[in-house]
């Protein structure tokens, strides 16, 4: 059964940074070349927005315009675990962060058609 697992979450004040981690399992990364892997968040009563897409091998990267410059998305096979980096926070940052699996990935718009979800890992920032 392929699962994924968020963790790092908890709260913070504007200017902060939190380190968000997404252990896999059921499926290995570093012998998954059909996928690629994203974190998105959301707010409740908004649409859920992707926030940093990354590759099968890492090769590259996609950021949303609003946290580029700021968050960091990288993956480690060997512990088959998905990160991402947060630095800067803001207040705006704040929502429930959730870690995805997906089949397709786009230079355009990252990574899509995604078919496994985590639980989610909540982060606040306090202004």
């Amino acid at each position: 059964q392929v699962q994924l697992m968020e963790s790092g979450g908890g709260s913070v004040q504007a200017g902060g940074s939190l380190r968000l981690s997404c252990v896999a399992s059921g499926f290995i990364f570093s012998r998954s070349t059909r996928y690629c892997m994203a974190w998105f968040r959301q707010v409740p009563g908004t649409e859920r927005e992707g926030v940093a897409h990354i590759t099968h091998g890492g090769g590259s990267t996609y950021y949303a315009d609003s946290v580029k410059g700021r968050f960091t998305i990288s993956q480690d096979n060997a512990k088959n675990t998905l990160y991402l980096q947060m630095n800067s926070l803001k207040p705006e940052d704040t929502a429930m962060y959730y870690c995805a699996r997906g089949r397709v990935y786009r230079v355009t718009n990252g990574c899509t058609h995604l078919d496994v979800w985590g639980q989610g890992t909540l982060v606040t920032v306090s202004s």
